[in-house]
């Protein structure tokens, strides 16, 4: 079975994203944490392998992970590092398609991890919150 290392874009100034993203969603919809939490150990256990409608490609090397919970859709954005490792880059709620600038944002958090990825990885793997 196909298999990933998940770990978190990690901002220049230390922030990081996902992390930011999922402790305010589980503060907000417990449910909907809990549906991203599960997508996230899939994505590790399946890697490249994983499909709609739990992962889709967005463009220029950008997925997302789905989940939704009620009417709202949760989306990560990801992207690949190699074969094997996968860099969740941020969060989000939506609507309609996943807009152009969040993907945008994806692309850059990818080339600037791809230029320093030890400034931009925090080693937290299979999407464990540690908080």
């Amino acid at each position: 079975m196909p298999s990933a290392k998940v770990h978190f874009y990690m901002s220049g100034d230390g922030t990081v994203p996902v992390l930011d993203w999922l402790r305010h969603l589980r503060q907000q919809d417990r449910r909907g944490y809990a549906k991203c939490a599960v997508r996230i150990q899939r994505l590790a256990a399946e890697g490249h392998a994983l499909r709609r409608p739990e992962a889709d490609f967005l463009r220029d090397g950008i997925y997302e992970l789905r989940a939704r919970h009620g009417h709202v859709n949760y989306r990560i954005l990801y992207f690949f590092h190699g074969q094997n490792v996968v860099i969740l880059a941020h969060g989000l709620t939506k609507e309609g398609e996943v807009p152009d600038a969040e993907i945008d944002r994806a692309r850059r958090r990818k080339t600037a991890f791809e230029e320093n990825p030890k400034l931009h990885l925090k080693e937290d793997s299979h999407g464990k919150d540690d908080s």
